[in-house]
């Protein structure tokens, strides 16, 4: 705006000075509707002119711009309305009419919007190449400024060095400096030639004072000075006028096809997360298969499938046994195997000397620490031979309750030694490892031990081993066999000699670099070390810090031992070893496998555990046999505590196996180490006795069993455990009771006796009638009553019997329900010593 259009033109001038400085107010507008008045001055600008001259007039303000052509409204044609048409059809013909024009006028409109928006782009566009031409030429012409600069510098400082001094000397060589331009920043011409204009007449600083102040010009003149537009700015100005062009509403973006990974159950809503699609969608989608479902409603994995499918997606499934590790058909590729040394296990039947044998071969003494001198757990051992050759040796117990250990030495070992006494010959558990052998497939050994003695007689033994099917050498046959001494140390080399000579022959390998896999072969409770487990290892290297899992408990390896009694830092194919660092005592037989990280163990544990939970409460199917005889079944309770898995398994095993048709035995818990509180209080309510195998109570649980009064059963030998438990049961069922009959008889006739009773007239048919024996009435073969005879008559006389063939008078106990046809049958009750 010009300084004429900002002065008021006025009709009469007032005397006085010239004013410089108008004031005046602008009003400033707030959100929420607030205002305020600010009080600003208008000051004029004062032409800075040289001495002598004449102040430039002021430049006549440019022109206003002229205003934009009014854009004509092109109006389509009226139509001429048809002859003959009807107010309906009238008022039709003028909705259509109006709906083109509006049609047509919204067309024209968006064709105008889209001139004047490329328009806009265009000015911007060239807006912005002015300003980078701008910048360009600047810094081009500042740079050449400031070579200039250096080069008459460096020219003077060359002519000073030339000239000679007054004494006629040349003066020494000016030192040379390398000449550094100072930095200008970039700006335009056009603001460098605005700058002196904007000077106040106050000085220099005139206008840095004033610059914080609004004035009527920065208020009318709000886009002087302001800075150019950012790049961001303008991208967005860009997006918005495309969005307009293209009707307001973003191009649909590509359906993206996900992997959706669906378990065997899972929630509506859950599945359309992992679809990335909306719940809503989903449950019409059911809908139309005719589910009426919620989104927090759970679907089975077929359903989920079918809607994965329909919105396009691709389907992965997954099952809860999946967490599970399975190695059983992970085979080690060839080049990896490694020999590895045998393992044997030692069978027999007990007091064959089994023990004994492997002491020889140990070089040890095991037998004495046993109770009763009687193998109770299986031992694991490793022997170096002479010829610096290793055999890892099984001892397995070789009692009848133990089936389970023998079965589990048999399925881990390649070789299997069986110990026969030459004096004693083939014995049930002898028969059952040869069984055991043949069902795990590998190859038999036979020992014949004890050939010291004079009674022995190997050549016996070999033939009573043909009715099993096991032919040895000697008779023709392929299974090896040895007449050794434990005692003296006869034929132990030559054993070990066919022991070696078989495993060449099997090729034992395993493949050493790679994760564990192991068989645990024994498990216990130790007080100072916590849940030991004996493993054999099946293939791979365990190491100390390896995390694992073994059945339904996981843990990380603190500490391996071997047979020794010495701790090892790793231990190799076929290697017994004992690990510590389990989370619980792990049930005998598990399988034992190194996993990647603790993570990794506790899910695959608790997996399992959760499926033990559900075998375990799981209902056994009822039969209308088990219904109806439940009530007549006695139950003995007990509680088991033993020092190892396997012995728990055993104990557990013959206690079922006492039970019958009239007594059960009923296992409360049965658990390893030492009894506590728990089980004594378990057992006090439940009125059980509590049986330790070779476990005692700890301090706590000696008070409570003093106090309550449970009863203890201790035992360090099984069958000395089975032999009280046996008479336990027979003692609770008491004696047999056998009915003996011992005469029939028809009834011919009832008279009266006395005022209530009946006499009933009799005719023995069979046997004898004797007074005061036990008797039941029939009639038509249902028995009516059972009582016992109050008294026995012949004519008139009190008789003790009548025999068969004469009549008799009889009156019955409790009961008058007599009748002529009857039968009466008399028997006698024997008690007779009961047996399981």
């Amino acid at each position: 705006m010009s300084e004429d259009n900002e002065t008021p033109k006025r009709t009469r001038k007032p005397l006085g000075l010239k004013r410089s400085v108008d004031a005046g107010e602008v009003k400033q507008t707030f959100s929420h509707g607030r205002t305020n008045k600010v009080a600003v001055e208008v000051k004029r600008r004062r032409k800075l002119v040289k001495p002598g001259e004449e102040p430039a007039a002021a430049p006549p303000s440019p022109p206003p711009p002229p205003p934009p052509p009014p854009v004509e409204e092109k109006k389509a044609p009226a139509k001429k309305a048809p002859a003959g048409e009807t107010p309906q059809e009238k008022v039709k013909r003028m909705q259509r009419e109006a709906e083109e024009e509006r049609l047509r006028l919204a067309e024209e409109a968006r064709k105008r919007e889209e001139e004047q928006a490329k328009k806009a782009a265009e000015d911007e566009k060239k807006r912005a190449e002015d300003n980078r031409k701008a910048e360009e030429e600047a810094a081009k012409r500042a740079e050449e400024e400031a070579k200039a600069a250096v080069e008459a510098e460096a020219n003077a400082a060359e002519a000073a060095a030339n000239a000679p001094a007054d004494d006629g000397t040349p003066a020494p060589a000016a030192r040379k400096f390398t000449p550094v331009a100072r930095p200008e920043p970039k700006r335009p011409e056009k603001k460098r030639e605005e700058k002196p204009k904007r000077g106040a007449s106050s000085g220099g600083g005139g206008d840095k004072r004033r610059s914080g102040k609004l004035t009527v010009n920065k208020a009318l003149n709000e886009d002087e000075g302001r800075r150019a537009r950012s790049l961001a700015a303008l991208k967005r100005a860009r997006e918005k006028e495309r969005r307009a062009q293209g009707g307001g509403s973003s191009a649909p973006r590509e359906k993206q096809v996900r992997d959706v990974v669906v378990p065997e159950a899972i929630t509506v809503q859950e599945l359309a997360k992992r679809m990335g699609e909306k719940g809503a969608d989903l449950v019409k989608e059911l809908f139309n298969l005719d589910m009426m479902v919620t989104v927090n409603q759970t679907i089975d994995q077929d359903t989920a499938e079918l809607l994965v499918e329909q919105f396009g997606h691709n389907i992965q499934k997954v099952s809860e046994s999946d967490v599970d590790i399975d190695t059983s058909e992970e085979q080690d590729p060839e080049e990896t195997l490694q020999p590895r040394p045998p393992v044997v296990a030692v069978m027999g039947h007990v007091d064959h000397g089994k023990t004994s044998l492997l002491d020889a071969l140990r070089k040890t003494n095991v037998t004495k620490g046993e109770a009763g001198g009687i193998t109770q757990h299986i031992g694991a051992y490793q022997v170096t031979t002479k010829d610096k050759s290793k055999l890892t040796f099984l001892d397995t117990p070789g009692h009848a309750a133990f089936t389970e250990m023998r079965a589990r030495g048999a399925n881990v070992t390649d070789i299997v030694v069986l110990v026969v006494a030459a004096d004693d010959g083939i014995m049930p558990q002898t028969i059952e490892a040869i069984s055991h052998a043949k069902a795990a497939g590998v190859p038999l050994i036979v020992a014949i031990n004890k050939c010291d003695k004079p009674e022995a007689n190997p050549q016996k033994v070999r033939e009573r081993l043909l009715e099993h099917e096991v032919i040895v050498e000697e008779m023709s046959g392929d299974v090896l066999d040895v007449e050794v001494s434990a005692k003296t140390g006869k034929g132990i080399d030559e054993l070990i000699e066919k022991i070696n000579l078989q495993a060449e022959l099997l090729e034992l390998k395993a493949r050493p670099d790679r994760d564990a896999e192991a068989t645990v072969i024994e498990a216990q409770l130790d007080k100072g070390r916590g849940p030991v487990a004996t493993v054999l290892i099946n293939r791979g290297t365990l190491k100390r810090g390896d995390t694992f899992v073994v059945g339904t408990e996981s843990g990380r390896v603190r500490a391996l031992v071997d047979d020794q009694g010495k701790q090892v830092k790793e231990a190799g194919p076929s290697m017994p070893v004992e690990v510590l660092g389990l989370g619980g005592v792990p049930s005998a037989g598990d399988v034992l496998t190194v996993v990647e990280n603790e993570a990794r163990a506790r899910e695959v544990a608790a997996y399992r555990q959760e499926k033990a939970t559900e075998k375990r409460t799981a209902l056994a199917p009822t039969s209308f046999d088990t219904m109806f005889n439940k009530s007549n079944v006695i139950e003995w309770p007990v509680v088991v505590k033993a020092d190892v898995q396997g012995s728990v398994e055993a104990i557990t095993t013959a206690l079922h196996n006492l039970s019958n048709d009239d007594i059960k035995v009923r296992v409360l818990h049965a658990g390893v180490g030492a009894i506590t509180e728990s089980d004594v209080t378990l057992a006090n309510a439940s009125k059980a006795p509590i049986i330790g195998f070779n476990v005692r109570p700890n301090a706590k649980a000696r008070d409570l069993v003093k106090r309550d009064g449970v009863r203890m059963m201790y035992h360090d030998v099984i069958y000395h455990l089975t032999d009280e438990i046996t008479k336990e049961l027979l003692g609770e069922l008491g004696p047999l009771k056998v009915e003996n009959v011992v005469g029939r008889a028809e009834v011919k006739e009832v008279f009266k006796s006395g005022k209530k009773d009946k006499a009933a007239g009799l005719l023995v048919e069979e046997g004898v009638i004797r007074k005061g024996l036990h008797a039941r009435l029939t009639r038509d073969d249902v028995i009516v009553s059972a009582t016992t005879i109050a008294s026995l008559r012949r004519f008139k006389d009190d008789v003790d019997e009548v025999r068969s063939g004469l009549e008799c008078g009889v009156v019955l106990e409790d009961t008058n329900d007599i009748k002529p046809g009857d039968q009466l049958e008399v028997f006698e009750v024997t008690e007779e010593e009961r047996t399981l």
